[in-house]
């Protein structure tokens, strides 16, 4: 018996390694996503119901949102979907787009590939100087480090959408074009 033919059934591309990757970057930081706002609404709710704090909340919420904010950074670079100001590049060509993309990605690359050299400092920095939170002394250097990782992963993004923009543009797909708000 031959299966019915669906006709809005959508049709995704094959999936290689590298979009596995990107996907699994961008789950992790869902997951921070979760796990700060599981945090605030605990706290606030303890404190407003029960007149009760969780010890180091303010240290976990600090610490959780800078690791949420890295995180963030690595799944939104590689879209390309974050907010953008483009009164140049919405009045160019597309070959001249595309060198004003290309550009774009280069600088954003140098950045946060310095931005990661420094926070790694940070990173041994607490390490090193046993950095603890204040209530249940819980050393702090783990919570920079899932931060760097995350910085980490925005570089192997940036680099892979670089790579893409200027050897294969059709792998990014016009989907991640400039939409413009009305």
């Amino acid at each position: 018996m031959a299966k019915p033919h669906v006709p809005f059934a959508p049709r995704s591309a094959p999936r290689n390694a590298m979009d596995r990757f990107i996907d699994g970057i961008e789950l992790i930081a869902a997951f921070f996503v979760g796990v700060v706002a599981l945090d605030i609404f605990a706290s606030v709710m303890l404190r407003y119901f029960f007149s009760v704090q969780i010890p180091d909340s303010y240290d976990f919420g600090r610490l959780l949102l800078g690791i949420l904010i890295f995180w963030g950074i690595a799944a939104t670079s590689y879209r390309g979907n974050h907010i953008t100001v483009d009164l140049l590049y919405a009045n160019v060509g597309p070959r001249v787009q595309r060198v004003i993309d290309v550009f774009a990605t280069l600088v954003l690359l140098f950045v946060v590939t310095v931005q990661t050299y420094t926070l790694f400092d940070k990173v041994r920095g607490t390490y090193a100087d046993h950095v603890l939170t204040f209530d249940l002394r819980l050393p702090v250097w783990p919570f920079y480090l899932a931060a760097w990782i995350g910085d980490v992963s925005a570089v192997l993004l940036i680099a892979v959408r670089t790579y893409r923009l200027i050897f294969h543009p059709d792998l990014l797909g016009g989907q991640y074009q400039i939409k413009p708000v009305e």
